[in-house]
């Protein structure tokens, strides 16, 4: 079995990346295999909406069709067993680059039907990990 981890953040050693590696070796500690992908060392752009992953009778259908940082990587997660992502909180949701990625990633598998199907051929294990800056002190006043 294989988890796929994405680091949504752009520092990477700190929080997110630290939760996530924390994770990833709880993981590999189970016997499973592991990699990790810093979202902000890949060259990529969000979803064109071009509809290529769309069209049935495509070569790309369910795929992303455009050639970039990400492709081998959907290749990765499209035969893996689990998705570890992880993201700081900026301005109350995903930095960026994570929510392009996302966006990508969902796409080519969704199609229009009631109720929603997929295109993915089998389950996908998912893990978030969501962080954000605050001090210690500053969250013990508001909880």
């Amino acid at each position: 079995m294989k988890f796929i981890g994405i680091n949504g953040s752009p520092r990477k050693n700190m929080n997110t990346a630290k939760l996530m590696k924390s994770a990833l070796d709880g993981i590999e500690s189970c016997g499973l295999k592991t990699k990790l992908y810093n979202l902000y060392d890949l060259n990529y752009k969000g979803c064109y909406s071009c509809f290529a992953c769309k069209r049935e009778n495509s070569g790309s259908y369910g795929r992303c069709v455009i050639n970039d940082d990400l492709k081998p990587i959907f290749e990765e997660i499209d035969t893996a067993d689990g998705l570890l992502v992880g993201s700081p909180v900026y301005y109350g949701d995903v930095t960026g680059q994570m929510r392009a990625f996302l966006e990508r990633l969902m796409f080519q598998y969704m199609l229009y039907t009631k109720p929603p199907k997929t295109l993915r051929k089998k389950r996908l294990k998912i893990g978030l990990i969501y962080t954000m800056n605050i001090d210690e002190t500053l969250l013990n006043k508001v909880l």
